[in-house]
C-alpha cells in the first residue's frame, strides 16, 4: 500500500521567493526516509527533526519506505524553514491528517526535537511569494506571525507545536501537550539614537551639503580634524529625510527580515535605516557572504537608508572597491557555492576622514601635523578616483573656533531641516512622474544632459571642466543632478548657472567661472 502527502512551502534565494511543492510517498518497503530536491546539509538533517518531533506528539512513525521530494527539483533549497511542510507531508501520506486542500497551505517553521515549531528568517519575503504564487494559507510558528501577518492578502494560522498543526488540518491526536512558545531569539544590533541638527555648533557649509545629500539621495564625503562633528553630522541625516513609502517600507523589511535584524513586533519599517559599520569591517560583512547561499551585508541593511563609513581610509580597500558596483546600480548579486543571490542596495554614502593620519593637517595652517608628505598622499590615496568619482558632495570641515566651542551657536533643528527636504523631494517625484524615478540621484545622464541642453550656459561651464580634464563625464552627470537638488531646495523648476556653480563648489571645493 502506497500512500502520497502533498503541501507546499517557499524556497528564498536572496529577496526572491519560490513555492516549492512537497510530496512525501509512504511505500510498503525496507523502512527508511529519503529527502531529495537538492536541499542543503542543514535541510537534509531535517529527517532527523520531522522524525522526533512527530515522536513527540504521539503519534507513531510509519515503519514505510518514505520519499519526499521538494519540487522543483532544480531549485536549490537550504534552510530548515521545510521542516514543518516536510513532517505535515509524511503525515498526509501516513493518513493522519486529511489530505484535502493541503497542497495549498504553505507551512514555514523548523522542528525542534520535542515538537516545537521554531521562527525562521525570512518570513515576510517567503509569505509574500506564496501569496503571490496563490496560496494565501500560511501556518508559521507563534514567534513568526506578527511579522507574516504584515503580508497583504494572507491568511496567517500559527502554531507552537507540531500537535496543533496536526490538530488544525482535523487530524486527531490521543493526548495534548503543555507547551509554550519559544521566544525569538535576533541578531540585532544596538542602533544609537538619531540627533538633532541643532546640537551641531558651526559648519554651516557641511550643514548644507548634509541638506543637499538628504533632498537628492546624494552620496557625502566629509573631510576635516578630529572633533569637527563628522560623525555628528553624518549621525543625523537619517533625521532629516522623509519616511520610506509603503512600497519602499516593505522592501526594507524584507531585506531585514532575511538579515534576522527585524523585530515585527513594531510592524513595517518606515524610517531609513541607518548602518555603521567598524573599519575592520571584512568585504563579506559589508557586501554581504556565508557559505551556500549569501546573506545581506551592510549594504543591503542601508537599502532606502544611510551606510556611514567613519574613518573611511582606514578601511581595507578591498571593502572600499566593493562598494563601486552597487553605488552604480543599486543592487548586488552574490555568487557562492550554492548560487547567485540579488539583494538590493541603493543606499546614501556617507565618508567621514581625517586629511591625513594624525589629524592636524588642517588646524593652525597645519603646523601640529607630525606626518610626511609621502603619509599624507598614502593615506588620502586609499580613497581611490573611481570611488570618489561616485561621491557627489564633499566638503572639508574646519575645526572649531574658541569662540564657536565657548558660545557653542546652534543651527536649525531638523525638523525645519527635514521640511525643506521633504518639499524637495516632492517636487522631484512630481517633476519625473511617470518616469520610474523619485530622487534627482537616479537619473541617467544622458537624460539630463539632454533636459538641460535649452538652458543657456548651463552645461558650457561644466564642458570647460570636463575639457580642462577637471572633470569626467560620470562626474558631469553627478555634478548636474545635485544642481537639480539645488534648484529644487530654493523652489526652481530648473537649475540655473548659479545652481551649477553651487554644486561644483560642493564637488570641488571651489568656485568656478
Amino acid at each position: 500500500m502506497t500512500g502520497l502527502g502533498t503541501t507546499a512551502s517557499v524556497a528564498l534565494t536572496g529577496m526572491e521567493g519560490h513555492v516549492v511543492e512537497v510530496q512525501a510517498q509512504l511505500a510498503a518497503s525496507v523502512p527508511g526516509f529519503t529527502l531529495v530536491g537538492l536541499p542543503d546539509a542543514a535541510l537534509a538533517e531535517s529527517r532527523d527533526r520531522v522524525r522526533a518531533a512527530v515522536l513527540s506528539s504521539g503519534i507513531a512513525w510509519p515503519q514505510r519506505k518514505i520519499t519526499v521530494n521538494l519540487s522543483p527539483a532544480s531549485l536549490r533549497k537550504s534552510g530548515t524553514g521545510f521542516d514543518l511542510a516536510v513532517a505535515v507531508a509524511v503525515l498526509a501520506g501516513a493518513g493522519v491528517v486529511p489530505h484535502h486542500g493541503l497542497e495549498r497551505v504553505v507551512h514555514l517553521a523548523e522542528l525542534g526535537l520535542d515538537g516545537r515549531l521554531q521562527p525562521v528568517r525570512g518570513v515576510l519575503p517567503a509569505v509574500a511569494a506564496a501569496v503571490a504564487g496563490g496560496c494565501g494559507d500560511v501556518v508559521v510558528s507563534a514567534a513568526d506571525a506578527a511579522e507574516a501577518r504584515l503580508v497583504p492578502g494572507a491568511t496567517v494560522h500559527e502554531a507552537v507545536h507540531l500537535a496543533d498543526v496536526v490538530r488544525l488540518h482535523g487530524g486527531a491526536l490521543d493526548r495534548g501537550h503543555d507547551v509554550v512558545a519559544v521566544p525569538r531569539v535576533r541578531a540585532e544590533v544596538p542602533r544609537r539614537p538619531v540627533g538633532d541638527l541643532q546640537d551641531v555648533v558651526g559648519q554651516s557649509e557641511a550643514r548644507m551639503a548634509l541638506e543637499v545629500a538628504a533632498a537628492g539621495g546624494h552620496h557625502l564625503l566629509m573631510i576635516g580634524p578630529p572633533g569637527a562633528g563628522k560623525t555628528m553630522l553624518a549621525a543625523r541625516l537619517p533625521g532629516i529625510l522623509p519616511d520610506l513609502t509603503e512600497a519602499e517600507a516593505v522592501e526594507v523589511t524584507g531585506v531585514h527580515s532575511v538579515a534576522g535584524t527585524f523585530d515585527p513586533g513594531g510592524g513595517l519599517l518606515q524610517r531609513p535605516p541607518f548602518e555603521d559599520p567598524h573599519h575592520t569591517a571584512t568585504p563579506s560583512s559589508i557586501v554581504g557572504g556565508g557559505t551556500g547561499l549569501a546573506r545581506p551585508g551592510a549594504v543591503s541593511r542601508a537599502h532606502r537608508g544611510v551606510l556611514f563609513l567613519d574613518e573611511a581610509p582606514e578601511f581595507a580597500p578591498r571593502v572600499l572597491q566593493t562598494l563601486r558596483q552597487p553605488l552604480e546600480a543599486g543592487e548586488l548579486v552574490l555568487h557562492r557555492s550554492g548560487g547567485a543571490t540579488r539583494y538590493p542596495a541603493r543606499f546614501q554614502l556617507v565618508l567621514a576622514a581625517n586629511p591625513c593620519p594624525c589629524g592636524m593637517a588642517s588646524t593652525n595652517a597645519g603646523l601640529e601635523c607630525t606626518c610626511t608628505p609621502t603619509a599624507r598622499r598614502r593615506y588620502v590615496g586609499r580613497l581611490s578616483g573611481p570611488l570618489l568619482d561616485r561621491v557627489d558632495l564633499q566638503v572639508h570641515l574646519a575645526g572649531l573656533t574658541r569662540a564657536e566651542r565657548v558660545l557653542g551657536g546652534r543651527g536649525e533643528p531638523s525638523a525645519v531641516v527635514a521640511e525643506r527636504v521633504r518639499d524637495a523631494r516632492a517636487a522631484a517625484r512630481e517633476r519625473w512622474a511617470g518616469t520610474g524615478w523619485s530622487t534627482n540621484v537616479e537619473l541617467p545622464g544622458p537624460w539630463v544632459r539632454g533636459r538641460l541642453r535649452g538652458q543657456p550656459g548651463v552645461l558650457a561651464q561644466v564642458e570647460r571642466q570636463i575639457d580642462a580634464g577637471d572633470l569626467s563625464m560620470r562626474g558631469a552627470d553627478r555634478l548636474l543632478r545635485v544642481a537639480w537638488t539645488v534648484a529644487d531646495l530654493d523652489g526652481r523648476e530648473a537649475p540655473t548657472t548659479a545652481d551649477v556653480d553651487a554644486a561644483m563648489m560642493f564637488r570641488t571645493g571651489e568656485r568656478r567661472g
